[in-house]
């Protein structure tokens, strides 16, 4: 993250409690039956990942894989710029999947606008992220991997919308999304 990203990430909305369309899905729905039934928003036809089985491919087979940007996000744990990504504004139904190893992460219905010009979650499908704390920005945070191919997808706050008031920040170059139509 360079000094600009930084300073906007400090001055950014959601900091200060202005969150546009926060919680709107929430409201409707259980966040436990949102984690339960993602499998209604996500097309017949996908070929995604069925299992968290790990996928451990060399650096020169996921350069192969991978974009460059999607290299630097998912395997050297860099960020895009704020407001890069086209999903920051996706509100079509459907499923988000790691970029990587297409594991489904989260559902449209988790989706919120955060105000921070990176695609937002207030929850995510059960079992698909390992934790660990990261301290390059000197203060702690709280960093997530997807569990499949150990990508970086970004970071997880404690400032987002009722009823989880968490805000999953993804890098959006770190995931696919696939419409239910």
């Amino acid at each position: 993250m360079n000094r600009r990203s930084f300073l906007w990430w400090l001055a950014s909305p959601s900091l200060l409690g202005a969150m546009p369309g926060a919680g709107a899905a929430a409201a409707q729905k259980p966040v436990e039956e949102l984690q339960k039934n993602w499998k209604a928003l996500l097309s017949p036809s996908a070929v995604v990942a069925t299992g968290t089985e790990p996928l451990r491919l060399s650096r020169d087979e996921w350069r192969k894989r991978l974009t460059p940007d999607q290299f630097y996000v998912l395997r050297e744990e860099g960020t895009e710029r704020p407001g890069s990504s086209p999903l920051d504004s996706e509100k079509r139904p459907g499923v988000f999947v790691c970029a990587g190893c297409a594991l489904p992460l989260f559902s449209s219905d988790m989706k919120f606008d955060s105000g921070t010009g990176w695609p937002s979650f207030f929850t995510h499908i059960p079992g698909r992220f390992a934790t660990q704390r990261d301290f390059k920005l000197l203060l702690p945070r709280t960093e997530y991997h997807c569990v499949r191919c150990e990508g970086h997808h970004g970071h997880v706050f404690d400032d987002g919308p009722p009823p989880t008031r968490q805000r999953w920040c993804n890098n959006g170059v770190a995931l696919r999304f696939i419409p239910l139509s």
